[in-house]
């Protein structure tokens, strides 16, 4: 699973050829949630709320490049690096 951002501890990933709808995977320490690249709700999983909220923050701000790494993933292609939260 590529990693294509990471901030303040928080890993950003999504895996090769993975279920609709389209999400990214976001790790904090020993909690994960999978996040929806549209909406930026939570399909699975929790992270603390301060880890989540930069989550949220971050991927509002990247929509249209995550959704561009969606497809390259479809694709089974090496997703782009992604500029952290600053």
């Amino acid at each position: 699973m590529p990693t294509i951002s990471m901030f303040f501890g928080i890993l950003i990933r999504m895996y090769f050829n993975d279920h609709p709808p389209p999400h990214f995977h976001a790790r904090y320490n020993e909690d994960e949630a999978v996040i929806a690249i549209e909406s930026l709700r939570v399909l699975e999983g929790s992270l603390p709320k301060r880890a989540l909220s930069l989550v949220q923050e971050w991927a509002g701000v990247h929509k249209a490049e995550l959704a561009a790494d969606w497809e390259l993933c479809q694709s089974k292609q090496q997703p782009l690096k992604i500029d952290p939260l600053e």
